[in-house]
């Protein structure tokens, strides 16, 4: 399992990629801009990770394969675009796959560093949020994963399936696709069902107090 890691991280960077390029063109940033957020979406939760971890410097920054990656979705958005907006809502379901990929490759890789459960839970949500968070961050909207149906839960039930499993030494590779499935089906269905948490209520801001 632990040889899978770097080919977990490369296809959630190429998804992940592929979502920022396709919010840049959509957001119509020049190709200078699709690269950076290419990189920024596809990049950003591993780089997180493995500062929490020590994992010093960040993979992303040390393996050209991940800037290369990044770069060549950026590229394939670019002037590619019709041809990937053939798919059904191209950045929801980019989105959903690389939340699921770097979710379960944060986990296990916070797992084979010896973290204890629950911070190799967290690490994965983390991994998983991170590239989303810095993508919407960059074209000046609202984070998906602060508003959206169960983003952030989809990231943790993952995570939890993979770390337990491996608490409980089950087989590794049934874990690992139980952990995929299972984040990326939880966000498919939140998106088609319209499954969220529950939003606050808008209260009388405070000092105008009824009378």
């Amino acid at each position: 399992m632990e040889s899978l890691l770097p080919l977990f991280d490369l296809c959630g960077t190429f998804v992940f990629a592929l979502s920022g390029g396709v919010t840049a063109v959509q957001n119509r940033l020049d190709l200078f801009g699709v690269l950076v957020l290419s990189f920024a979406a596809a990049n950003t939760g591993g780089i997180v990770r493995d500062l929490l971890m020590g994992a010093t410097p960040p993979s992303a920054l040390a393996d050209a394969r991940y800037l290369a990656v990044s770069l060549l979705a950026g590229v394939v958005t670019f002037f590619f675009l019709p041809v990937v907006n053939r798919l059904r809502s191209p950045v929801q379901l980019f989105d959903a796959a690389g939340l699921a990929l770097f979710s379960v490759s944060g986990s296990l890789k916070a797992v084979e560093a010896g973290l204890g459960p629950v911070p190799s839970v967290l690490l994965g949500v983390c991994t998983g949020i991170g590239g989303g968070m810095a993508r919407d961050l960059l074209v000046a909207r609202t984070p998906i994963v602060l508003h959206a149906e169960l983003y952030a839960m989809a990231a943790l039930a993952g995570s939890a399936v993979v770390v337990c499993g491996r608490q409980l030494d089950l087989p590794a590779s049934p874990v690992t696709v139980s952990g995929l499935v299972i984040c990326f089906g939880l966000r498919i269905l939140a998106i088609r069902k319209g499954w969220r948490l529950p939003v606050a209520k808008e209260t009388t801001p405070w000092g105008r107090g009824e009378s």
